[in-house]
């Protein structure tokens, strides 16, 4: 990573000095173009974590379904990017597995994801849905523990618990978990259709 940026870098210094060059015999440009080449070198490099709270601003701010949705899309890449192209290939392995109804051996791959990468809150939260489609409820929700623990923005995984909390009868609990969700993620409209449900469903049990 410190290779890539020392490049960007030494690139944009020498895209400086060839466009300050070019601005001497073309000087009705010569402002506009060092107006853009201060913005790129001034530019600030984000990491990941950056990236990530400002996505998730953006995210908390939008009102609109679909566009929070392309937020959310690029949330759950960044999510995605283990670091690891072993990882990153077990992951889709287990992915494929999973579309073809295999779980034993996507289990198989993602219990070797999280031994291999414990920090990668995505390989926990998979796991925890493929626990969750079998019907392991304990296990998955050992596994939301986990993916919580290092992402407490994840609002996939506890989504995944509110569902939990609704199909063993704990409906107050799902409640307050989908109320969460959108704390995080306002535009999401299926969390917005399951706390409507439930608190409907709720009030009539109390009357």
């Amino acid at each position: 990573m410190r290779f890539i940026v020392f490049t960007s870098a030494v690139f944009l210094s020498l895209s400086a000095m060839v466009l300050a060059a070019a601005a001497q015999e073309l000087p009705h440009d010569a402002i506009s173009v060092d107006v853009a080449v201060d913005a790129a070198i001034e530019r600030p490099i984000e990491s990941r974590a950056q990236k990530l709270d400002r996505l998730f601003f953006e995210l908390k701010r939008e009102g609109n379904a679909r566009a929070g949705e392309r937020i959310a899309r690029r949330i759950q890449q960044e999510w995605s990017q283990s670091g690891s192209a072993t990882v990153d290939l077990m992951m889709d392995w287990a992915q494929k597995a999973i579309s073809a109804q295999n779980h034993a051996v996507a289990l198989d791959f993602l219990d070797q994801i999280v031994t291999l990468q414990p920090e990668f809150a995505e390989g926990w939260n998979r796991r925890a849905t493929l626990h969750y489609a079998m019907k392991n409820y304990a296990k998955s929700m050992a596994d939301i523990d986990r993916t919580f623990r290092l992402e407490p923005r994840h609002y996939g995984a506890i989504s995944g618990l509110a569902r939990i909390m609704s199909d063993t009868g704990r409906e107050a609990q799902a409640l307050k978990a989908w109320q969460h969700v959108l704390d995080i993620y306002p535009a999401l409209l299926s969390a917005q259709e399951q706390l409507a449900s439930l608190a409907e469903k709720l009030a009539g049990q109390s009357i």
